[in-house]
């Protein structure tokens, strides 16, 4: 690859073919390398959020090494966790579509990676609290500058399945770190203040191992032709052609979409991107907050706090929580893994609305059972998998949404928008909620806690059918035309 090159001029008009050539790409290892280097982001979140809710009994108990009670960690801490991520998805969104997808997607991991690095040195619950913070920093800029690369990269007939199982490998970290708690909880093996410690040296070892294969990775060539670097951006995609077409054995098809005229423009300012939201785009800003606040408060509160439920509500021990999360685990991954090629075929509109209802009716149906005692633990996990197979599915393709609808030039930081604020509604009042109406002990606290999820999902899934975008197998740009595009195709 050559090194950058400066933009040719300020305010040339450039007409490029770089969108169809990407998109009439066959699947290739060339695609595969990408996913591996961009999409295990998620595993790494999922792996943080289950390891530290799994973990929360055994950090409050006397000799682990913190001054901490679980509800700080289920309460404070996951809320702080989730206000990182907020924060880390604006600022870095911002850089991101100033800078590029591939600068930002470097820099986010690493900061993931000393923050949570840290954290295994917390010894008192403020700095266990900062930790927290800016581990979620990190990984809410993964958010923005990884959705935005990918969606820039994969060919628009497979990007929603694509996109739905990137975002489910969320579970399996949510597995990974399920099954992990389980031997780290376990005295015999380790001490009470070395376990969970070395819990967190999981990601660190995990996001390493991402980081050298993210090397690779190329940058958008979308993101450089907008930014005045249209030769290489040909000659990154002049090089994935090769690469595709010698691991293929097979002549490349011919390029259907027609070339776009773009002029090169500066940086988009906040006030670009809140008139792009609001006055030409207002249904679709509205269609993802509400598919955004709906998923957010049903998983984070979920995931932060299933743990107690089970302790509170089953008497399940502490150190065998793990057990069941992997089960709800494992459903939610197989919910995007075989229900997203659907989202390219049936539809988005559709299947995402038919994810986000169905879940929130086989939720009202689990707090129903709930309420009249016919559930244990076994049985409870199962109604939360059923309901998370389907919620994964359609929370998976609210990411998809936001980062297909909007101009390529607000991308990232509109993917930041809708995770920061969907998240900061629903995220951060869903664990203080969920997880105080549980920890109280009492059915009809918990019963309420179970319908307010629901009726959010089964919101966000009429909003869906009303007002969805039909965007399966349509390039980016015929979704939303760049800002800076000239005219129509040419």
């Amino acid at each position: 690859m050559s090194a950058p090159q400066r933009p040719e001029t300020a305010t040339a008009t450039v007409e490029t073919g770089v969108p169809g050539r990407l998109d009439r790409l066959p699947w290739s290892p060339w695609h595969w390398r990408i996913l591996i280097g961009l999409g295990t982001v998620w595993i790494l979140d999922g792996l943080e959020v289950t390891v530290v809710g799994n973990l929360a009994a055994r950090l409050a108990e006397p000799g682990s090494g913190i001054a901490i009670s679980t509800a700080q960690v289920t309460t404070t801490a996951a809320a702080l966790y989730v206000a990182g991520a907020c924060c880390g998805a604006l600022f870095f969104g911002w850089l991101t579509d100033r800078l590029g997808r591939k600068k930002l997607f470097m820099l986010t991991l690493a900061v993931y990676l000393a923050a949570t690095a840290v954290t295994a040195l917390s010894w008192t619950a403020w700095f266990f609290f900062l930790c927290r913070f800016f581990t979620g920093f990190g990984i809410g800029g993964e958010y923005a500058a990884i959705n935005s690369a990918i969606d820039e990269l994969i060919p628009a007939r497979v990007r929603g399945r694509i996109d739905l199982i990137v975002n489910g490998s969320f579970w399996i970290g949510a597995a990974l770190g399920a099954f992990a708690s389980i031997a780290l909880l376990d005295t015999s093996l380790f001490a009470t203040d070395v376990g969970w410690r070395l819990a967190f040296g999981i990601g660190v070892v995990l996001g390493l191992v991402i980081l050298l294969v993210r090397r690779h990775v190329p940058e958008s060539p979308r993101w450089l032709f907008t930014h005045g670097r249209r030769r290489q951006a040909e000659e990154i995609v002049a090089e994935a052609e090769r690469i595709v077409e010698e691991e293929t054995g097979k002549p490349l098809p011919p390029v259907e979409e027609p070339p776009i005229r773009v002029r090169q423009r500066g940086p988009v300012g906040f006030v670009t991107i809140a008139r792009t939201l609001v006055a030409h785009y207002p249904r679709r800003t509205v269609l993802g907050l509400a598919l955004f606040i709906g998923q957010s408060f049903l998983y984070n509160s979920v995931t932060f706090g299933y743990a107690a439920i089970l302790t509170s509500f089953f008497d399940v021990p502490a150190g065998n929580t793990g057990y069941y999360f992997a089960v709800i685990a494992v459903g939610n991954f197989l919910g995007p893994l075989l229900l997203g090629h659907f989202f390219d075929s049936i539809g988005r509109k559709p299947m995402i609305a038919g994810t986000y209802i169905g879940s929130g009716v086989l939720l009202f149906g689990t707090a129903w059972l709930f309420q009249r005692g016919s559930l244990d633990a076994t049985t409870m996990t199962a109604c939360w998998t059923a309901v998370l197979f389907l919620a994964s599915a359609g929370a998976s393709a609210a990411y998809l949404t936001v980062s297909e609808i909007f101009p390529l030039e607000t991308r990232a930081l509109c993917i930041a928008f809708f995770y920061a604020v969907g998240t900061a509604a629903g995220g951060i009042s869903g664990p203080l909620l969920f997880n105080g109406l549980v920890s109280s002990g009492e059915v009809n606290d918990a019963t309420l806690a179970f319908c307010i999820g629901a009726a959010l999902m089964t919101l966000a899934g009429v909003v869906e059918a009303l007002i969805g975008v039909k965007a399966e197998r349509r390039s980016l740009e015929s979704l939303a035309a760049p800002l800076s595009q000239v005219g129509g195709r040419t």
